[in-house]
């Protein structure tokens, strides 16, 4: 009979330890990024709030169009990383929740400009830019227009994105405008300025290592750059400076969204919210550099940190803003022009 009463005590214990235990068992964040920077963010931002809130967050990985479509369809994500492109796509499919910005703390310390770049769906998390690169030494007349593109002086000189990255809609844009017209209006008019452009073309690009190979050989001496590509192309040729247009580079952003079919809808805005505070944002810029300017307003940066970002309220409102919406709904139409203009 003391055995059995021994047993029953035992039990009694192992189930009061266990139960606690249960109890406090951790939740689990799926974070979905692009993975190149995780080096930094899994230590400085991962890691820190993990602690502070007893979850275990889960990295997936990979391209931006491969992880829509595994959140989207599959499931199982509660944040996704992606830039404005893509987070625009996401929306126009029905793929993420709005944002209750009530329940963001940090909320109203953003730029206007980070805060419904898409409507009432993610902030921008990071600010970044698209314009023009060139080596100051081989110009005696600066670039300070993206009509400069057209100038004479620059036959065969200019490193040309492809149409299906990320600038390439941009330059049709300015090209219209450079027409004195619209591209969404009049679509043949920017074509034929862009077939205008064919003789300062010396190569096409497709990512910003190709970009930084051919301004570092010299092969090109003019190129359109997002930010991010920006100290790799300054290492390689020191003689490279960002042009400042009149027309203002234009604005790229990565966005942050909730998935609707996300399981943990709270512990994801309170995410969001730790990824907007000046205390990450601030961090973020500093390890990360170019296309990395912070979206919250109270960062302080030093002039030299600031001069890889997009950084303060005068860079950020100078910027022009990518229409996504409508360029997606032309963008298998001006593929096809860019493919007749350009032979490919």
């Amino acid at each position: 009979m003391s055995s059995m009463v021994s047993l029953m005590r035992m039990a009694a214990f192992v189930t009061g330890i266990a139960l606690p235990v249960f109890a406090n068992a951790q939740e689990k964040l799926v974070i979905s990024d692009w993975g190149y920077a995780n080096d930094f963010l899994v230590p400085k931002v991962y890691e820190p709030f993990e602690k502070a809130n007893n979850v275990k967050i889960v990295i997936e990985t990979g391209g931006a169009p491969e992880r829509l479509n595994k959140a989207r369809i599959r499931g199982g994500v509660d944040i996704i990383y992606l830039t404005d492109k893509f987070s625009q796509i996401g929306i126009d499919q029905g793929a993420f929740d709005k944002i209750d910005a009530s329940k963001l703390a940090n909320f109203d310390e953003l730029y206007d400009a980070a805060k419904h770049p898409q409507g009432d769906y993610g902030p921008a998390v990071t600010f970044g830019r698209y314009g023009i690169v060139y080596d100051k030494t081989r110009t005696a007349t600066p670039i300070t227009s993206w009509c400069d593109l057209w100038r004479p002086d620059f036959k065969g000189a200019i490193a040309m994105p492809g149409f299906n990255t990320t600038g390439g809609p941009s330059v049709v844009m300015m090209a219209a405008k450079c027409a004195g017209t619209d591209a969404f209006n009049d679509p043949d008019a920017a074509f034929k300025k862009m077939a205008e452009l064919k003789p300062n073309i010396v190569k096409t690009f497709s990512s910003g290592s190709e970009l930084t190979n051919l301004l570092s050989t010299g092969e090109a001496f003019i190129g359109l750059a997002q930010d991010y590509a920006f100290p790799a192309i300054k290492a390689a040729n020191a003689n490279i400076g960002w042009a400042e247009l009149k027309e203002g580079d234009f604005a790229m952003m990565n966005t942050i969204n909730i998935p609707a079919n996300s399981k943990n809808k709270e512990l994801a805005l309170k995410f969001i919210d730790w990824q907007l505070s000046k205390d990450i944002q601030q961090i973020s810029s500093i390890a990360l550099g170019g296309g990395q300017g912070p979206v919250n307003k109270n960062v302080e940066l030093t002039p030299e940190q600031a001069s890889r970002l997009v950084y303060g309220e005068k860079a950020v409102t100078s910027m022009q803003t990518n229409p996504y919406e409508k360029l997606l709904t032309v963008n298998a139409d001006w593929e096809s022009r860019w493919n007749t203009v350009f032979g490919q």
